[in-house]
């Protein structure tokens, strides 16, 4: 097995080796899996809550699964609660609100789901939308049609790391920034 080329960071104080996938060809991005880092994951809670403790918010929402672990951390540290958006619905998730996005890590459709308990509990609140990197914002567009359905309002938007067009990403309250690696 040939070594995969990587890209150095530090986040919260924390120095990671992100592996770099090609997405299409000519195009590889640096991808973060915080799945199982508990250093990073509680170093990253801790940082992104100072960064968003001026944000009027009632509750988390993040998408399913990597930023799952985020959520719950961030939720420890800010003592307010989370929501996750799913990615298939079940029958016990009842009169569900789904969205469809598209994901650049697998180039397909992603569907995502409020389940009926947690559309109760978000109308009407003021949400963070949390994601673990936000690189294209078709996840971010995705959970905002579904809290917008929800009649909840954005807050605020927090991630990890944003990716790519770092103009475009100024508003989200984010510990870093990735580029793109173009051949």
């Amino acid at each position: 097995m040939t070594k995969r080329e990587t890209y150095s960071i530090e986040i919260a104080g924390i120095k990671r080796e992100l592996p770099l996938f090609e997405i299409k060809p000519g195009l590889r991005i640096a991808i973060l899996n915080i799945l199982g880092d508990t250093e990073l994951v509680q170093a990253c809670a801790r940082e992104l809550a100072e960064k968003i403790r001026g944000v009027d918010y009632d509750m988390i929402v993040t998408a399913e699964a990597k930023s799952i672990p985020l959520a719950h951390a961030l939720s420890v540290e800010t003592s307010k609660p989370y929501i996750i958006l799913r990615k298939v619905y079940k029958p016990y998730m009842g009169d569900a609100i789904k969205a469809e996005t598209l994901s650049i890590t697998t180039g397909q459709p992603q569907v995502l789901i409020l389940d009926e308990k947690d559309r109760d509990a978000i109308q009407g609140k003021k949400v963070l939308v949390l994601d673990d990197v936000i690189s294209t914002g078709s996840t971010l567009q995705g959970m905002r049609m579904i809290l917008d359905k929800a009649g909840a309002s954005v807050a605020g938007e927090a991630a990890i790391l944003t990716e790519g067009d770092r103009a475009q990403w100024m508003h989200i309250h984010s510990l870093g920034h990735l580029p793109l690696f173009t051949d």
